[in-house]
């Protein structure tokens, strides 16, 4: 399909005049090869599986998002097409075609085949980028078992295809184009990914966040794998400002006005905005150059110095703290913060290819200034939204001092027994953490099953009587009040909040092992929350499991089989004749010690399902949902997906 914008741009007015920047064969840049792309695809997308393929498109759509940020592409249209195909099309500058001095080859195809190729490492072609490290459409192409590529410059349409990065021909001029601009299409590899099925939902999310960051792009998105088409727009004239009101839609600002700064320092474009809502969770979001930066970096250490600092200076200021040595810590005033940091620097320095951390010291010091001045000056001018912010920093100040107080009480407890953990826990003999695992049981029936089917050497039982606390409603102060999770947070031997310490992880695998029904799913839904608000490193670093016994014995003579479905239940009665006998497994407690061990517990047979976090974002957005204070936003999840549910029972 050549570039036809269709009715996606029959409104827009006509394009404004190119700007006199060069932007020629002459400003790519090669820097090294593409071979080693196909050999360690892990190495340049982070993996094969779904968010490696899903990291094709981000690499794609990067390249627009940089057109549109350096002043060039109003538009941006992404395509689910059918057979796993995508298309990502923008009306930038269109990708050089010139032959390209150092690799005597087309521009175009330089750019597609050589790793580290592009308009970002010099020249004044891209002020600033996303794509910093120049991989993005190579790598793409290299995991592409066919790409092409068209591109429209000065009323000529050209375009070339590939196969595994391979060019099938030279660069040909296959028509007229209207518009500048630039298409990719592409097949990603199934001998390198796993599995290719792309997620609406997550390109959805991706796409509508970096609307928010791009003042003025207009994103259409098209789902047209197969014949109930539908599509998607986003367009955000107030940046940030519309990403905070979107962020805050299930929460209770105590704010009035939102803080907001965009400014200049330094050569850094800085924006950021905040709001404080009625929650005790904060949610911190930074980018560079409209890349998500999960792990932070340099930009959000700024932002949280700046917040820190003035809020202290003005609390100080007005009377509120009077006590010379006392200071609102970086945790107070974070308590209820819901904010965005974008920074768009020159030349970002990034950890990695997927770009996790921002690296350059002058995002710290741009973002400290510009929000510290912006910040002082909201303060001054909105009295009563820095009251409500200051009360919710000092209560926040209070409960902290109240739960240091009761984790002390816990700590000192378990240092005074010598670590000798909780009575009820039966511990293993191992001290090799690598090893050694923790399964969190169900009530005292189970938990002493479990006991005797065990292998004491590496496996550890802590039973829970009852339902833990919600920890999604209670500070830590109360919440480590609660015995059973008291006696969990000493089994663990990781301390916990500003104390936690993974490396003081006692076990390996912490696995939880609940009956499969209505009150066991709720007993797993408490501790996972415990373990994502205040254990999620042990989740991020793959040692959180979840049991998974059968629901059901068929016995038949000698033959025994276990099943964990009615489905298998079914074709395994099938398989097994008349006279099979069906044994409904309604919690552990019925099952005896060696159907548990040879079900449940023994490594060899056992299914278990590691826990994992795909998307922080949306966990922490759900977790607040579901187990939170409110009961509005719950209704609405609950009456919004009622359609979906399969099983009430699991």
């Amino acid at each position: 399909m050549a570039l036809e914008y269709g009715r996606f741009y029959s409104e827009m007015a006509e394009k404004e005049k190119e700007k006199q920047a060069s932007y020629g064969a002459k400003d790519i840049y090669v820097l090294e090869g593409l071979e080693p792309v196909r050999k360690r695809p892990g190495m340049y997308i982070g993996s094969t599986g779904v968010d490696g393929l899903h990291h094709l498109v981000w690499e794609v759509v990067d390249n627009s998002i940089d057109e549109a940020m350096a002043g060039y592409a109003k538009n941006i249209v992404v395509e689910l097409l059918p057979e796993g195909r995508v298309a990502v099309t923008d009306d930038g500058r269109g990708i050089p075609v010139e032959m390209h001095a150092q690799t005597k080859k087309s521009a175009l195809e330089t750019v597609l085949t050589t790793l580290h190729a592009g308009g970002k490492f010099g020249g004044e072609s891209y002020k600033v980028s996303g794509g910093l490290h120049g991989v993005g459409v190579s790598v793409v192409n290299a995991l592409s078992s066919w790409l092409r590529v068209e591109v429209c410059r000065e009323g000529i349409l050209y375009a070339q295809e590939y196969e595994r990065g391979r060019p099938k021909a030279a660069v040909k001029k296959v028509g007229k184009g209207e518009r500048n601009g630039t298409k990719v299409i592409f097949d990603a590899d199934p001998t390198i990914f796993s599995k290719i099925e792309y997620d609406w939902k997550r390109i959805v999310d991706h796409m509508r966040q970096q609307a928010y960051l791009t003042k003025g792009v207009r994103i259409l998105l098209v789902d047209a794998r197969n014949a109930a088409s539908h599509s998607h727009g986003f367009y955000f004239e107030g940046g940030l400002q519309s990403f905070i009101q979107y962020l805050m839609e299930s929460e209770k600002p105590i704010q009035k006005d939102p803080f907001y700064v965009h400014k200049e320092v330094e050569k850094v474009d800085v924006e950021a905005a905040f709001v404080y809502v009625d929650d005790m969770e904060s949610e911190e979001l930074s980018f560079a150059n409209n890349i998500y930066t999960p792990d932070g970096g340099m930009h959000l250490t700024g932002f949280r110095t700046a917040l820190t600092r003035t809020l202290n200076d003005y609390a100080r200021k007005e009377g509120y703290v009077k006590d010379a040595d006392e200071n609102l810590t970086g945790d107070d005033v974070r308590e209820g913060l819901v904010a965005v940091v974008s920074v768009k620097i020159r030349e970002p320095q990034f950890e990695g290819q997927t770009k996790a951390r921002l690296g350059n010291t002058e995002a710290r010091t741009a973002v400290d200034a510009a929000v510290s001045e912006a910040l002082k000056e909201f303060l001054e001018r909105n009295g009563t939204d820095a009251r409500v912010v200051i009360e919710k920093n000092l209560l926040a100040a209070k409960a902290r001092k109240a739960a240091k107080a009761a984790k002390d009480t816990v700590l000192r407890k378990g240092a005074l027994e010598g670590l000798t953990l909780p009575g009820k826990l039966a511990d293993c003999s191992s001290r090799d953490a690598a090893e050694s695992e923790l399964f969190i049981v169900e009530g005292d029936s189970a938990g002493g099953s479990a006991k005797q089917g065990r292998d004491r050497r590496f496996q550890a039982i802590l039973p829970l009587r009852g339902k833990i606390l919600n920890v999604e409603k209670a500070r830590i102060d109360k919440m480590l009040v609660n015995k059973e999770i008291r006696a969990l947070v000493v089994a663990l031997g990781t301390a916990i909040a500003e104390n936690f310490d993974i490396e003081k992880l006692r076990y390996g695998k912490i696995i939880i092992m609940t009956d499969a029904d209505v009150d066991g799913a709720h007993i797993r839904t408490l501790l996972l929350t415990l373990f994502y608000r205040y254990f999620v490193k042990i989740i991020e670093e793959g040692h959180l499991f979840i049991a998974q016994p059968p629901l059901y014995r068929l016995a038949r003579g000698k033959e025994v089989n276990y099943v964990w479905s009615d489905k298998e239940r079914d074709a395994m009665l099938k398989t097994m004749g008349e006279g099979t006998g069906v044994q409904r497994y309604k919690g552990l407690g019925e099952m005896n010690p060696s159907q548990l061990w040879e079900t449940t517990l023994d490594p060899a047979v056992r299914a278990m399902k590691r826990v994992e976090i795909e998307d922080a974002v949306e966990a922490d957005r759900l977790f607040d949902v579901l187990m939170g204070e409110e009961v509005e936003p719950r209704k609405n999840f609950i009456q919004a997906h009622a359609t979906a549910v399969k099983n009430l029972d699991v």
